[in-house]
């Protein structure tokens, strides 16, 4: 393949990304704002400016939708740890990969965000839909194995024999849920980033007593 080729596919492989992006955000922003029953794929369409055709070529329900940010992140996580130096302790590749996927993509630029316990209460009712619910043990579920195989090929163990690098994965899943469950219940409000960090950094230590 040419270079211009490559580019090419490079190109329309970012802008797919920033379509499924956009179209999860736009779920997440009017599911929040509306409640999840009062939200028509239509309507995520439009708010991220596609037809609702494009949304069906990206995502099979509005629960698939709305968990996919959560699912792209985690992925994140993994491509953010294989960059890590080889050198670096792993629990602090690991603590710098999850604060990296925090980080706001293009999508949010522009974006008006609602005030804090106003958006923390719809959160809160988006996530206790059965039918995100499903969705989050399934994207959770992926995000875990390709976490273990990352931390697999990081610390030379194997994947399907070796019980450590799924452990790992497991906790940092969990570490992850308990902080954002803690984010969403903190009164008064709290960042997630050092939430996360605090809660890696127990694991780092193997969870010693308080």
């Amino acid at each position: 393949m040419s270079i211009e080729g490559g580019g090419r596919v490079g190109l329309r492989q970012r802008k797919k990304a920033e379509t499924r992006a956009m179209l999860s955000w736009a779920a997440i922003r009017l599911a929040v704002e509306r409640g999840l029953d009062n939200v028509r794929v239509e309507d995520i369409a439009e708010a991220a400016g596609v037809s609702p055709r494009t949304f069906n070529n990206y995502f099979s329900s509005k629960g698939e939708a709305i968990v996919a940010r959560h699912l792209d992140r985690s992925l994140r996580v993994v491509a953010e740890l294989r960059r890590r130096p080889a050198s670096e302790p792993l629990w602090e590749s690991i603590t710098h990969a999850v604060l990296v996927s925090l980080d706001p993509g293009p999508e949010l630029a522009g974006q008006p965000m609602p005030e804090h316990q106003q958006w923390v209460a719809g959160i809160r009712l988006m996530i206790a839909e059965p039918a995100v619910q499903g969705e989050f043990l399934r994207a959770s579920a992926l995000a875990e194995a390709e976490i273990a195989t990352a931390v697999a090929e990081r610390t030379g163990s194997d994947v399907r024999r070796d019980l450590y690098p799924q452990l790992v994965a497991a906790t940092v899943i969990a570490a992850t849920n308990v902080a954002t469950q803690h984010w969403l219940r903190a009164d008064p409000p709290v960042e997630m980033k050092p939430l996360l960090t605090e809660a890696l950094r127990q694991l780092a230590a193997g969870l010693p007593t308080p």
